[in-house]
């Protein structure tokens, strides 16, 4: 129950701290609802009455065992969240799907919720909406994740104060916010940073403010933050890799993590995977995902990770000495 102050209550939020009592604890006494209140027990029955005056079907039983409730038929009125309130719930439910054996539930629950907020609300909402795992830290600020799925919901652009990964001063930095996306219990902006001329995914927890510059932008409909995401994160590293699969790009795609590269049509039967990676050795464990012929095009790094992983397959299949072949 919400926090109630007695000495500075007025009729009206009595009345309504009576009506969440009731409808939390059914059969309460007047007794109770009195102490609740910070009343006589006989006082306490003014606001049941000012309950009914509002049409709120509230029942009374008396006797030694008897108390207050609500009347059959009486709906409870909608609830209402503002933004913040309505961004944290979201988050929270986003990060903590995998806790619940499934995410059924939990986005069932999640579009009831869309469905009931304002157009200006649901947005931002929808934005949070992504996949991810169950959380192991402390996440962002939801005012702040609030504040950059508006921005990029409407188009506003933005001036961060970012921290880097070294703990340096925090930096100024213009950017387009286009979308907010969970990843590995991380929280990230993709965005374009007018700074570098280039695309950029920030932590939210190292943005320390951001702030609109006054200027807008045209946002990009049909993206599709979290593949965007991904792959940007697939960019960068020290190694490229180009690795051609015969299967057609939808297949690749459901057994593939976007982590590990973009992929691209070459024709009807083959997708081209395109990536990098810092160890080749892992990168050719996570092949192994692919159910179809592949062929390394590069680098000849990975070739000679794929061949040593090849050669200890073998030998783990090899009989052992003595053992008779199935």
């Amino acid at each position: 129950m919400s926090e109630f102050r007695a000495d500075d209550a007025t009729p009206t939020a009595r009345a309504l701290v009576a009506l969440e009592l009731i409808q939390d604890r059914p059969g309460v006494s007047g007794e109770r609802l009195g102490e609740r209140l910070g009343v006589t027990s006989r006082a306490a029955r003014r606001y049941v009455g000012i309950l009914r005056q509002a049409g709120i079907p509230v029942e009374s039983t008396p006797g030694k065992h008897g108390g207050y409730r609500l009347g059959r038929g009486f709906r409870v009125p909608p609830l209402m969240f503002s933004t913040d309130e309505a961004l944290a719930l979201v988050m929270a439910a986003v990060r903590g799907r995998g806790a619940v054996g499934g995410d059924g539930a939990v986005d069932t629950a999640l579009d009831k919720i869309a469905r009931v907020l304002p157009a200006s609300l649901s947005g931002p909402v929808e934005a949070l909406r992504a996949i991810g795992s169950a959380p192991s830290g402390d996440g962002p600020d939801p005012r702040l994740a609030s504040e950059l799925a508006r921005a990029a919901q409407d188009g506003v652009r933005l001036r961060l104060r970012y921290r880097t990964a070294g703990g340096a001063e925090p930096r100024e930095m213009t950017v387009d916010p286009w979308g907010v996306n969970l990843r590995h219990d991380r929280w990230y902006l993709l965005c374009w940073s007018h700074h570098a001329d280039a695309k950029r995914v920030l932590r939210l927890d190292r943005i320390e403010s951001a702030t609109p510059t006054g200027d807008r932008f045209t946002p990009t409909l049909d993206l599709d933050v979290a593949t965007a995401v991904d792959e940007h994160m697939a960019e960068g590293w020290g190694i490229p890799v180009e690795v051609v699969v015969a299967a057609p790009y939808d297949e690749v795609a459901a057994c593939l993590p976007r982590s590990l590269g973009r992929l691209e049509t070459t024709d009807t039967g083959h997708t081209r995977v395109v990536g990098s990676t810092d160890d080749a050795g892992w990168y050719a464990w996570q092949l192994l995902r692919i159910g179809a012929p592949f062929t390394v095009v590069g680098p000849p790094a990975l070739r000679d990770e794929c061949r040593r992983l090849s050669g200890r397959l073998r030998d783990a299949a090899a009989p052992t000495p003595g053992e008779v072949p199935a």
